[in-house]
């Protein structure tokens, strides 16, 4: 029993020291891949094509504000006020499934940044928990402005299309610090289905959900406004 006791003690140590020291670190360098390019790469070995990962990073202050304000009017407009979980929606998405409506996300900007760094997509309750902890970490260490540098740069974009710089040259013919409301807008919208909804080729649904975007970014504050592109 204490062999055990003593296995258990020196594995959850190792658990959080490795874990913790992995956020710090990442809050100072970029993140160059993540668990899901690696998934894609072998899934696309399996089904006979070429691995790809189109991925650059570039700095917040190189990234146009329209970006941020469209996915937070998509994604999480609640993303600067709340510390990591938005409850509201967490609850209405709990009772929807209760009545058997079709199950949506209610992911916050953080949950899926969390997510993306250090976790896989297939949906556990071990997954869940793990997310809550790192979305917990990266709201303390990281802070709003790097969550968002991090998910900007590291969220799946398109097919083999990871973050703004990418999807900026690939679907646009441009750069992030010149990024328009319209594309920002149609970016957002291919969020919840990146390999599906091509924002470069958007469909009359995408284009109809693109105009509610556009509303709603005129309720959401420049972020962050210091650093943010003109």
């Amino acid at each position: 029993m204490k062999k055990i006791t003593h296995w258990i003690r020196n594995i959850l140590i190792f658990f959080f020291t490795s874990t913790i020291l992995a956020v710090v670190i990442l809050k100072y360098i970029p993140v160059y891949i993540t668990p899901l390019m690696l998934i894609r790469c072998v899934e696309a070995v399996i089904d006979g094509d070429t691995p790809e990962i189109n991925h650059h990073w570039v700095p917040l202050e190189r990234i146009n504000h329209n970006l941020p304000q469209a996915v937070m009017a998509s994604e999480d407009n609640l993303f600067l006020k709340h510390s990591g979980f938005d409850l509201e929606q967490i609850q209405k998405a709990q009772l929807e499934a209760q009545e058997g409506k079709r199950q949506r996300g209610a992911s916050t900007i953080s949950q899926q940044t969390a997510r993306n760094v250090f976790l896989w997509q297939h949906r556990s309750w071990l997954r869940k928990g793990l997310e809550a902890y790192f979305t917990f970490l990266i709201e303390k260490i990281w802070g709003k402005e790097r969550i968002m540098e991090v998910y900007l740069n590291s969220i799946e974009m398109g097919r083999y299309i990871y973050g703004a710089d990418a999807v900026s040259r690939i679907n646009f013919g441009t750069t992030p610090d010149k990024l328009t409301r319209s594309q920002s807008a149609y970016i957002a919208v291919s969020l919840p289905n990146p390999r599906e909804r091509d924002s470069g080729h958007p469909t009359a649904k995408m284009k109809k959900m693109h105009n509610t975007i556009k509303k709603r970014m005129g309720q959401i504050d420049q972020f962050p406004k210091e650093v943010c592109a003109p």
